[in-house]
This record gives C-alpha cells, structure tokens and sequence, in this order.
C-alpha cells in the first residue's frame, strides 16, 4: 500500500465521525462542537482538495445514498456547552443533506427523536439501517428516552438524561421533501421500560428490521413480529429462545 494522495488540516482538533464514498467523491463528517459536512474531490487520487462545506448543530455517525444528489444521516443532535470547548449530545438526529451543489451543501429535513438518553443500534451498526428509496420508507431500531419539562422550573440543562419510554422499530416515510414518522412497532410488552433506571437492555429490544412484499418483519433475540407494511397493524409473532417451546 502507497500513500498517494492526501488531505490535511481539514478540521483541526475534530474527530472524523463518518464517510461515504460515492464515484469520485467522498462526504466526510467531523466533529467537537458542530457538524461540518465536508464534500471532497477525488477525482485526482494525488490532489484530493475540499469543495464546499456545510457546519450545523449535531453530528452524522453514518451517512447512506438516498441518491446520487441526497444523503442520509443518522447521528445525535447536540447543544454546545456553556461549560467549556464541548458540546452535549442530545437525542437522535436523522438528516436528509443535498449535495448536487458541491459547493454548498444545505440540510434539505431532519427530524429528532427523543432527548439526551436516546440511542440507536444504527448509529454503530448500517446492519440495524433499513432503506429503500422505491418505497420512501426508512426503519431503525431506537430506545427514546424523554425529558419532562414540567420537572423543571426553568430551562432544562443540556446535560440531563431523559427517563427511557419507548424500544421499538421506528418507521418513517423519507423522500425529498422531507421526513415524517409513520409509525412505532415494540416487541415490549411490560413495565420494564420504566422501571430501567439509567440502563436498560432486554431480550425484546428490537435489532434489525427486513420487507418482504408488503409485511415488515422485526427482530429482536426474543421475537420475531409482522406487521402490515402499509398501516404496521400486527399480523403474527412468534417467540424465540429457550421459552419459544
């Protein structure tokens, strides 16, 4: 392996939090206390160079083609902290970028969900990312955690965990136009949510989500569960593991 070409002080004192080659391009994100979008030229393997950048709050982990013009980022939104050179992540962010203008790469839609707490397999793992730009349709596991602002006489702080409500499969319609949550599917099904304190992991927590014709299958180490794909009304489960029988 030869070095032949490369990029440096692109974002000093920043970590590279995700990329995503696409033909002669590549799309970088990194981070501290915003999210710079970087679109780069490598065209010329020997002289990569920057050609547009786009810094908004949050960060990507993982970006996905929705097309050869659109991006698709899951990462966590983020507040930066009054406390010092940092920003706190809040809950999770998913973001639909336009890139045609290399130049000036712009935010088309995001959507949050949750607060400070939230989590998401799909923002280490593209296994748990289901997509399919035929269908607009976009499925990730999630366990939302949320904050009460009632419990707060004034403005909440930026570094208070949310209290865990919901795991499940969360289904959105994704397109162009924007990004719009059309539904839930939990295989939970008792009080072990909100007894979970500030971890919580259970054999129910959904992992992975497949399509097959118009059922949504979703898959947890304790069930797998079918729902209608159009309306996500329950058409079967069945139970896995050693209580499966």
């Amino acid at each position: 392996m030869e070095t032949v070409g490369r990029l440096e002080g692109l974002a000093p004192g920043e970590d590279i939090y995700s990329a995503r080659f696409m033909g002669d391009r590549c799309y970088l994100v990194t981070f501290k206390k915003v999210d710079p979008l970087f679109t780069i030229d490598l065209s010329d393997p020997e002289e990569p160079r920057v050609l547009g950048k786009l810094k908004i709050p949050g960060y990507s982990d993982y970006l996905h083609p929705y097309d050869e013009n659109t991006l698709i980022g899951i990462g966590k939104e983020t507040e930066e902290a009054k406390e010092g050179d940092f920003a706190w992540y809040q809950g999770v962010k998913i973001s639909l970028f336009d890139v045609s203008d290399v130049e000036n790469p712009r935010e088309l839609a995001k959507i949050e969900i949750g607060d400070r707490g939230t989590e998401s397999p799909a923002l280490y793992d593209h296994h748990a990312f289901l997509f399919s730009r035929a269908r607009n349709l976009l499925v990730i596991p999630v366990l939302e955690a949320q904050i009460d602002e009632g419990d707060f006489s004034g403005t909440v702080p930026a570094n208070f965990y949310g209290e865990y409500m919901y795991q499940g499969a969360y289904v959105f319609s994704i397109s162009p136009e924007g990004i719009e949550l059309r539904g839930r599917v939990t295989h939970i099904s008792d009080d072990s949510l909100l007894r979970s304190g500030f971890w919580f992991d259970s054999e129910y927590s959904v992992e992975r989500s497949l399509y097959i014709e118009e059922n949504l299958y979703t898959i947890s180490r304790g069930m797998l569960k079918i729902n209608d794909l159009a309306t996500l009304e329950e058409i079967a489960s069945v139970e896995l593991g050693e209580g499966s029988g």
